[in-house]
């Protein structure tokens, strides 16, 4: 099993060298990879960069920049600058983003994130496999004057989506390399999202994609303090569509129900249940919500 680990940073002291102790610890634990949310305070790719460079043995990824607000030629020259800087130990998750947050602050309207995306994508994947782009589309416009190869970057940079909804799970399937699906249930992977990615890539004559599992996971005794906690942490996503239409398709009313929160065997038990739904690959969320002690349980009691 490859397990990864998602880390957050602290809102006191200094939140570069605290996130780089966590990514430390994690790999003290046995991880082997650490992946990074976009925020409004730092900048994720950034972040991944850092951590890669001081810790040697670690991949890196973002999970996940939205598209919104950023044009691909400026985020792909982020992402394969970092490429570099980690001997190729970096991944880019892309996001969709969430129509309240792109609205409210950055007041454009939400408006063809699948269009979008799946332009943003062909550009991306232009721009890593032959360092340019001629794309003129309805959405974006990327026709770069001057190179964008970064030396050292490679030609392998791996793009993925954090997608769950049909048409985004088709563009996916046929242009990225992976998704990430998050508070996406193993009935869910295994009956709707698993099928629906696998089935456009392969239409698309393009091998199987990873599906890269994000689960909030606390290996903990106390399992009413950490419902408490993850019904604080996940509240947020009981307000997003995409979200909420997921969390129902597996049966449950509310986000912090899908939360695993137990002893080691019943958190590995419940990580297990992703992968024989179809995940290749697992990333622990959540998992410091009572402290740094259990977090770091948590991390060595799956990845080990």
């Amino acid at each position: 099993m490859t397990i990864g680990v998602a880390l957050n940073t602290v809102d006191t002291g200094n939140a570069v060298d605290d996130v780089v102790e966590q990514a430390r610890d994690a790999s003290t634990a046995g991880v082997g990879s650490v992946w990074f949310g976009q925020r409004f305070d730092y900048d994720a790719i950034t972040l991944a960069g850092i951590v890669g460079r001081e810790v040697p043995d670690l991949k890196v990824g973002t999970s996940a920049v939205p598209i919104f607000a950023r044009h691909p030629l400026t985020v792909l020259s982020q992402a394969q600058t970092v490429q570099a800087a980690t001997q190729g130990r970096f991944q880019l998750g892309l996001a969709l983003g969430a129509p309240q947050l792109v609205e409210g602050s950055f007041g454009i309207p939400y408006e063809r994130p699948v269009e979008l995306a799946r332009e943003f994508l062909q550009v991306a994947r232009s721009l890593v496999e032959t360092g340019t782009a001629d794309h003129h589309g309805e959405l974006l416009t990327a026709a770069p004057k001057y190179p964008t190869t970064v030396a050292g970057a490679g030609t392998d940079l791996p793009l993925l989506v954090a997608a769950m909804g049909p048409r985004a799970l088709r563009a996916s399937g046929e242009l990225a390399d992976g998704i990430l699906p998050f508070l996406a249930g193993p009935r869910v992977l295994e009956n709707s999202i698993v099928p629906q990615v696998q089935k456009a890539a392969a239409d698309a004559g393009r091998p199987p994609v990873r599906v890269i599992a994000f689960i909030a996971a606390i290996v903990t005794d106390d399992v009413d303090a950490g419902r408490a906690a993850a019904e604080e942490a996940t509240s947020l996503y009981d307000t997003i569509p995409s979200y909420q239409r997921v969390i129902a398709d597996e049966g449950h009313e509310r986000a912090a129900d899908l939360v695993l929160i137990g002893s080691a065997a019943e958190v590995r038990a419940g990580v297990q249940r992703y992968y024989d739904a179809g995940a290749t690959e697992v990333v622990l969320t959540q998992s410091g919500l009572l402290g740094r002690e259990t977090q770091r349980e948590t991390w060595a009691a799956v990845a080990r």
